[in-house]
C-alpha cells in the first residue's frame, strides 16, 4: 500500500497489503474483532503501523470488541490522528490513501460528539469535511451530508437546513425531489426501502476507512432527514408511510405543526398498538410516544395529562439513562431527560405546583444555559412558591384558624443558591434580561420584498450558498422564536423583574423594570396595566405619590381589552376587577398625599372581593385620620 510514510513500497506488496485489509474489514463485519485485529496487527508486522488508515481502523474496532462503551478512548485516538494529519508535511483532507483515514477520523469523531448531545461541537468538527464535500468520494459526500443535516435539525437551524437541502439536490445530486402530492409507484417503492439515519463508526478497506451505511441506506436516512426539514419548514409534502415507525412519526409530526392534535394523538397511538403487537417496542420509541403525546396535551391545555405523559416518557428515559458512562453511543443519543423534564417542568407551572416545577428545570438548565425562556421559567416558579407560601401565613393568622406550628428560624441564604426563593428569582430574571436583549440585538429579520418587486433570482446553490440564512434559535431545544415571542418574552421578563424587585423592597429596580415594560413595542394590554401598577406602587414606596398618581388613572383600564385580561391565568379576570384593583391603588396614593376626603369617596365606590378587605382596612384608617384632623385633642381608642 502507497502511503506517504512508506513510498518505496514494491507493487506486489501493496496489493499483498491490500488483501489483507479487506480480509480484516470482511471479519470486522462478521463481528469477528480478534481476528480481524490480528489481521491489522499482521500488517503492522509489514510496516504498515503508521498508516492513518490502518491507526483509524485499528482503534476502531478495538472500540467494538470493548461493546461500543469506550467512546472516550477512541475519540482519544480519532484526536491524536487528525492532529498527525494536521502537522506540517502530512496530507490534511487530501483523497491521497494517506491521508484517507484521517478524513474518516474526523467524521467518526464529530459522529461521537452528536451522540453525546455536543451538537455544537460536531458541528465544528465536522466543518472541514463539509467544505470540501465535492471532493470527497460519493459514499463519503452522503455520510458526511446526513450527519450535517441531522446536526442542523438538531440545533434547530431549520432555514440552513432547508437552503443545505437544496445544495445537496441541486448541487451534488444526492436527494431526489420530495413528492408534494400523491407519490408514483416508483417513489413509494423508495420510501419503503428507506431506514432510520444511523451513525455507527466501523471499518471499511481499501483507500480509506469509512463509516457504516451502505449507498442504499445512507439514501433511504437522507430521505427522511430531507421529509422531516421539509416539515419543520411547514413546506407542503405528501407523506408515504411505509410501515415503520420513523415514516409514521413523520406524519404524526405534520399532524401536530398543522395543528390538527387529534390526528396527531391517533397516529402516536396507532404507531404504539402496531409495535405493540409485532413486539418491536423499545424504551426508545416508548420514551419518544410519552413525551409527544405529553406535549400534544400540554398544547390543548389539558395539564394533568400531560404530566402524566411526562412522567411515563421519563420512567422509560431513565431505563436508557441508568449509567451513560457505560452505554453505547446509540442509547446516549436516545437519552432526553433534558428535554423531557423541561416540558414536566411547564405543566408543573400550569398545575401550580412550583416546587415540582422548580425541580423539573435545575437539570436542563445545565445544558440549556444560554435559553432565556428556561430562565424566565425557573423565576417563575420561584415567585409561584413565594405567593403560596404568602397565601398559606395569610390563612393561617386569620381569625379562628389554627394556630400556626412553630416555624424554623429564618437563615439567609445566597441568590446564588438554587432554592425557589424571590432571591434566585432576582438572580434568573437578570440572566432571562441580558440574554433577551443580546438575543435582540442580533436577532434576523427575513426581508420582505414590495409588492411591485420583480421576479426573484434563481436560487444559488454552491457550496457557501447554504450557510447565508440565519435562524433565530436562542430558546434550544425549544423551535426558532418569532420577533412576537421575542418582544412577548421580553415584556414578561420586565413584568417579573418589576414584582420581584417591589418584594424584595428594591424600588429603584422595580421602577426602572416597569418603565422599560411601558417602553416595550407590540405590549399587550395586560403587561400596559401591570407596567403602570407597578411603576404607581414604586413610586410610592419612594414617596413620590404626586408622580405614582399619573399612573393610576383609572379611565386607563376603560381602553383596553376585555378579552386579553379573560383570557391570562391571574387573578384580573375583567375589567372590572381591573378598576377597583386601579381605584383602589389610587386612593392609596391620595391618602399618603393627605388627600383624604377623596380617597373616601373613591373607596365608596369599590365593590370587588379582590380589594373587599383591603379597601374596608384603608376606609377604618382615613375614619380615624379624619377623627384626629377634626378633633386633635382626642387620642384614638
Amino acid at each position: 500500500m502507497d502511503t506517504a510514510d512508506s513510498p518505496t513500497k514494491t507493487q506486489a506488496g501493496e496489493d499483498e497489503n491490500y488483501i489483507l485489509l479487506c480480509q480484516a474489514h470482511d471479519q470486522f463485519v462478521n463481528a469477528e474483532f480478534d481476528q480481524c485485529l490480528e489481521l491489522l496487527q499482521e500488517l503492522e508486522t509489514r510496516g504498515e503501523s503508521s498508516c492513518p488508515v490502518l491507526r483509524h481502523n485499528r482503534a476502531v474496532v478495538t472500540y467494538h470488541r470493548s461493546g461500543c462503551t469506550q467512546h472516550a478512548v477512541l475519540l482519544k485516538e480519532l484526536e491524536e490522528l487528525t492532529t498527525d494529519a494536521d502537522a506540517p508535511g502530512e496530507g490534511g483532507l487530501s483523497l491521497k490513501q494517506g491521508a484517507a483515514g484521517a478524513t474518516v477520523a474526523r467524521y467518526n469523531r464529530a459522529v461521537i460528539y452528536y451522540h453525546r448531545h455536543m451538537y455544537g461541537t460536531a458541528l465544528e468538527k465536522l466543518s472541514p469535511l463539509v467544505s470540501r464535500l465535492e471532493a470527497l468520494e460519493k459514499s463519503m459526500s452522503a455520510l458526511v451530508a446526513t450527519l450535517q443535516l441531522q446536526l442542523l435539525l438538531a440545533t434547530n437551524q431549520l432555514n440552513r437546513a432547508e437552503a443545505f437541502l437544496e445544495y445537496l439536490q441541486f448541487q451534488l445530486n444526492l436527494v431526489g425531489t420530495a413528492p408534494t402530492n400523491n407519490p408514483t409507484a416508483e417513489e413509494a417503492a423508495n420510501a419503503s426501502a428507506s431506514s432510520p439515519p444511523n451513525n455507527a463508526v466501523v471499518a471499511a478497506p481499501g483507500g480509506g476507512s469509512s463509516a457504516e451505511g451502505s449507498p442504499s441506506v445512507v439514501g433511504g436516512s437522507l430521505q427522511l432527514l430531507q421529509w422531516l426539514t421539509l416539515v419543520l419548514n411547514r413546506k407542503p409534502l405528501a407523506i408515504t408511510e411505509d410501515g415503520s415507525p420513523e415514516y409514521a412519526a413523520l406524519k404524526a409530526q405534520q399532524y401536530y405543526i398543522m395543528k390538527d392534535f387529534q390526528m396527531a394523538a391517533k397516529q402516536l397511538m396507532r404507531i404504539n398498538n402496531e409495535c405493540t403487537q409485532a413486539g418491536t417496542v423499545t424504551p426508545q420509541l416508548s420514551t419518544c410516544i410519552a413525551n409527544n403525546m405529553g406535549v400534544i396535551h400540554l398544547r390543548v391545555r389539558h395539564y394533568a395529562i400531560a404530566a402524566e405523559f411526562f412522567q411515563n416518557a421519563l420512567n422509560f428515559d431513565q431505563q436508557l439513562a441508568r449509567n451513560l458512562r457505560k452505554s453505547s453511543l446509540q442509547t446516549m443519543t436516545s437519552a432526553r431527560s433534558s428535554e423531557i423534564l423541561y416540558n414536566l417542568g411547564v405543566a408543573m407551572l400550569h398545575l401550580r405546583r412550583p416546587k415540582e416545577a422548580f425541580q423539573c428545570f435545575l437539570v436542563p438548565v445545565k445544558q440549556f444555559h444560554s435559553n432565556p425562556r428556561l430562565w424566565l421559567r425557573m423565576a417563575e416558579a420561584c415567585i409561584m412558591e413565594h405567593e403560596a407560601k404568602l397565601a398559606e401565613e395569610e390563612r393561617q393568622v386569620q381569625p379562628g384558624a389554627a394556630s400556626p406550628s412553630p416555624s424554623k428560624p429564618y437563615v439567609p441564604q445566597s441568590a446564588g443558591v438554587p432554592e425557589p426563593t424571590l432571591e434566585f428569582a432576582a438572580l434568573c430574571l437578570r440572566s432571562a434580561l441580558s440574554l433577551t436583549l443580546s438575543h435582540k440585538a442580533s436577532f434576523h429579520m427575513t426581508p420582505i420584498p414590495p409588492d411591485d418587486a420583480e421576479a426573484p433570482d434563481p436560487k444559488d446553490t454552491t457550496q457557501d450558498s447554504w450557510r447565508q440564512p440565519q435562524d433565530n434559535n436562542f430558546c434550544n431545544p425549544s423551535k426558532p422564536v418569532s420577533l412576537e415571542s421575542m418582544d412577548n418574552m421580553l415584556a414578561a421578563i420586565y413584568a417579573a423583574h418589576s414584582f420581584v424587585s417591589l418584594r424584595l423592597d428594591d424600588h429603584v429596580t422595580a421602577l426602572e423594570m416597569a418603565e422599560e415594560l411601558l417602553a416595550c413595542e407590540r405590549l399587550s394590554d395586560a403587561h400596559k396595566l401591570l407596567g403602570h401598577m407597578y411603576a404607581g406602587e414604586a413610586l410610592m414606596l419612594m414617596d413620590k405619590a404626586a408622580e405614582a398618581r399619573d399612573h393610576l388613572d383609572p379611565t386607563f383600564v376603560g381602553t383596553l381589552n376585555a378579552f386579553d385580561l379573560e383570557t391570562r391565568d391571574w387573578q384580573l379576570k375583567s375589567l372590572d376587577a381591573a378598576q377597583n384593583v386601579m381605584r383602589y391603588n389610587l386612593a392609596v396614593a391620595m391618602v399618603l398625599q393627605k388627600d383624604l376626603p377623596q380617597a373616601r369617596t373613591l373607596l365608596a365606590s369599590l365593590n370587588h372581593s379582590l380589594v373587599g378587605s383591603k379597601a374596608m382596612a384603608l376606609r377604618r384608617f382615613i375614619d380615624l385620620m379624619m377623627a384626629i384632623i377634626t378633633n386633635p385633642g382626642t387620642a384614638p381608642s
